[in-house]
């Protein structure tokens, strides 16, 4: 099967790709944060392709994507108040909500838990193609299980030709970095996947929101279980070995370019994962910018793009700078270091 690919702005791509989520096959499409593989949410079978394609482990919920906020009654009951105080501040938009599953939501859907997770995307691509099928679109990001995300169409079409029915080509996503997911069914909330919507603005709305320990870095020795079963799994890693290296800038610089040096020794080639504000520092080696400090929407929006970029330039290693653990940059180095598989070196 040769996957089609076609651009949003074609004349009847929407009643086509809806046609095909309608008869139960998969389409990948743009969100603002990246692309999505989706399939219909209410449709096992469809969860089970979803999962297939991807390589995707089967106790990993699967995100439901809807166009209205009021299908969340379809979808879920027992809905607290608060759920759409947040709905009226974030949605539509980066924010994810983990509530308690209507009987109708298959298992399939949501990974075997009794929760089902749901956003509503602030993407026109994503919004017209859920309203054009009538259904809701179950979507986790387009790219084989443990590889970085797609922002690109490009990037879906290297993982997935011949292994799905269709891509929607939106061009590039805006922000870059998955949704933030927020479990909604416990006594205080618990952020289970950092994104965009930071726990500050969380809590400027509802009060007290908490971050689930295991995600954070400092954390990763004590061995304990993430609240939401993906977040186990290594995830966003290019092909070579990642390191991300922390410290003052001044000796963060100065290590990196003497590892570059000792590879360069050793025949090997080493990427940078640099800024705007440092990549004149490095002399050497393939140097990437992922975008500006001064900006941290830029370093979110093209992390996964530089990731992906470094699986095509053959090399041996990838040496990172590290971003600030506070606000968005807790979901910058929250990708960062699972794509590394934590390997952090202080200097």
């Amino acid at each position: 099967m040769d996957t089609i690919i076609k651009k949003a702005d074609e004349e009847g791509v929407y009643e086509e790709a809806a046609k095909i989520l309608q008869e139960g096959g998969l389409v990948a499409f743009p969100t603002e944060t990246v692309y999505g593989l989706g399939g219909n949410a209410l449709d096992c079978n469809a969860a089970r392709k979803i999962y297939a394609a991807k390589g995707r482990p089967s106790d990993n919920p699967l995100i439901v994507h809807i166009a209205r906020k009021e299908s969340l009654n379809k979808l879920a009951k027992d809905i607290p108040k608060i759920a759409w105080e947040l709905i009226e501040h974030f949605w539509p938009g980066p924010l994810t909500l983990i509530l308690n599953k209507r009987e109708q939501v298959p298992y399939g859907t949501t990974g075997g838990l009794e929760t089902v997770a749901v956003r509503m995307p602030n993407n026109k691509v994503a919004l017209r193609l859920i309203e054009e099928a009538g259904i809701y679109i179950a979507a986790p990001s387009a790219n084989l299980s443990g590889k970085p995300s797609a922002t690109m169409a490009e990037h879906v079409y290297e993982d997935f030709n011949g292994r799905i029915d269709m891509i929607l080509d939106g061009g590039m996503v805006e922000m870059g970095i998955e949704s933030t997911v927020l479990d909604l069914t416990d006594s205080v909330p618990v952020i289970l996947r950092p994104g965009a919507i930071t726990q500050t603005m969380l809590e400027q709305v509802i009060g007290t929101v908490v971050m689930d320990k295991a995600i954070l870095a400092e954390n990763q020795e004590m061995d304990l279980k993430p609240k939401a079963p993906g977040m186990k799994y290594k995830h966003y890693a290019p092909k070579a070995d990642l390191t991300i290296i922390t410290g003052k800038r001044e000796e963060v610089e100065a290590y990196i370019n003497k590892k570059i040096q000792e590879n360069k020794i050793l025949g090997k080639n080493t990427g940078v994962i640099a800024t705007i504000e440092s990549q004149q520092a490095y002399k050497d080696g393939i140097v990437k910018c992922i975008g500006a400090r001064s900006k941290e929407g830029t370093i979110a929006k093209g992390l996964y793009k530089v990731l992906r970029e470094f699986d095509h330039l053959h090399v041996d290693c990838i040496y990172a700078e590290s971003f600030e653990d506070d606000e968005m940059g807790i979901a910058i180095m929250n990708r960062l270091q699972k794509a590394a598989g934590y390997a952090i070196i202080s200097v």
